[in-house]
């Protein structure tokens, strides 16, 4: 797509997008152009739009919100907008909760370190974080979220590489489930962009 169009435009663009890739009922609301100002101009790279939104362009993003209000779908559109060098993969959480009881320890260094071959290891984004479940390795439990995660951070600040989640939970539910190392670990990894709690579900 053009990138000198205003953001209107580009969310026109994004619907007729999204209609495609969803199906004709999918519409993006007007509650949602908060939101969507602020992806829009972190995903492009809009430097002074993000120093409005006190958005920080080396962090990645972690988008909070109530069940079916579209976070994951926002996300998918959003690789449709990043620059090559920034675009990423969207991998649900509870994928890699199943692939972890298949392959046991390798996948945490499949989504932190990447595979040996590779040069550069790849920006995720970890979809629904908080649906996949303490996971049994040859009756090993292992938080598997929480090793990506500190992996992952080590990987910012060692190659400055992103990270992006969404989720449905609070940051009170995050340090429950992870601990209070992983929760200010994420402080430092992400912009917040929250939903309202009130938002409804558009499914």
């Amino acid at each position: 797509m053009k990138t000198n169009l205003t953001y209107p435009e580009i969310i026109t663009w994004l619907e007729a997008k999204g209609s495609e890739l969803f199906g004709n009922h999918f519409k993006i609301i007007n509650e949602d152009y908060p939101i969507l100002y602020k992806l829009i101009a972190y995903f492009l790279k809009d430097e002074q739009a993000c120093f409005q939104f006190n958005i920080n362009l080396n962090k990645g993003i972690l988008i909070t919100g109530p069940v079916g209000c579209g976070k994951t779908s926002l996300m998918t559109l959003m690789k449709h907008l990043t620059p090559t060098g920034y675009k990423f993969i969207i991998k649900p959480c509870r994928d890699i909760s199943f692939e972890f009881i298949q392959d046991g320890y390798e996948v945490i260094h499949r989504y932190s370190k990447g595979k040996q071959q590779q040069l550069d290891p790849k920006i995720y984004c970890f979809d629904d974080l908080g649906l996949e479940s303490n996971i049994k390795y040859y009756g090993n439990e292992c938080n598997v979220m929480a090793e990506i995660l500190l992996s992952r951070y080590d990987l910012y600040i060692s190659k400055r590489i992103q990270t992006h989640i969404t989720t449905n939970l609070s940051a009170s539910e995050i340090e429950a489930l992870y601990g209070n190392r992983v929760r200010s670990r994420m402080r430092e990894l992400f912009n917040l962009i929250a939903y309202d709690c009130n938002t409804k579900d558009k499914r």
